[in-house]
């Protein structure tokens, strides 16, 4: 799987597990969310992604 496709997989997943926790356990979850959709935002204009350091240092392939 190539890292693009990995990092909408991971920030969907983020996206989805912070939802259930703000809705189960508190509402605070709701910042790590917004944070997520923040970081999608900035890495629009950018083109850099933490999350796509990260996984380049685990050896995901590019492309």
């Amino acid at each position: 799987m190539h890292i693009d496709r990995m990092l909408r997989i991971i920030a969907g997943g983020f996206i989805i597990l912070t939802l259930l926790l703000a809705h189960f356990h508190t509402i605070n979850w709701l910042w790590f969310t917004g944070f997520v959709g923040l970081n999608l935002f900035q890495s629009g204009f950018t083109n850099w992604c933490p999350m796509m350091t990260i996984l380049e240092k685990l050896g995901v392939p590019k492309s």
